[in-house]
């Protein structure tokens, strides 16, 4: 089957939640957030939710598990807090709940995002997973690193990967 082919099969229609780690930023001025949301309903997925937690482990867990166990999306994209400064806690905060991890997700992204920044890439720790058969996406908080995970990875990849979650 050829890869063509094979994308025929992956799941069209996802349900996707935004989530925002920002001590700073609030929804009103949530930049990355909001162009994560728009380009998400522009690919035909539907946001089933779009909100800001600061960057507080507690915080981002219990959101997370809400959103997880509530919610149920069929993916969460997160944005922000995967630096390497003290208060960047999203790595810590969701990785403890990832049942598979998506291993190449983070080389990938950093090697993607090295040919447009160069050596600074190596401070980013973006990493995706799966929890609860819903795969995670934590991505860097800046609008230039969300447009380069999302539309040269994420919404390429996500139907496929959703396709073989369900096997």
């Amino acid at each position: 089957m050829s890869t063509e082919e094979h994308r025929k099969k992956a799941v069209q229609h996802i349900r996707i939640a935004v989530i925002s780690i920002s001590t700073t930023r609030k929804l009103a001025d949530d930049k990355s957030g909001a162009w994560i949301k728009k380009q998400a309903q522009k690919e035909g997925h539907e946001v089933v939710i779009h909100q800001v937690v600061k960057d507080d482990i507690a915080d981002i867990q219990n959101l997370l598990t809400h959103v997880v166990e509530k919610i149920t999306p069929h993916a969460v994209i997160m944005t922000g807090g995967t630096g390497i400064s003290p208060k960047d806690v999203t790595i810590e905060a969701v990785q403890p709940f990832f049942e598979k991890t998506l291993t190449a997700f983070g080389p990938v992204f950093a090697q993607l995002s090295f040919e447009e920044i160069d050596a600074a890439a190596i401070g980013s720790r973006a990493t995706a997973g799966i929890i609860k058969n819903i795969l995670v996406f934590c991505i860097p908080g800046s609008l230039k690193a969300c447009k380069l995970a999302c539309n040269a990875l994420i919404f390429p990849e996500i139907g496929h990967l959703l396709k073989h979650m369900r096997e």
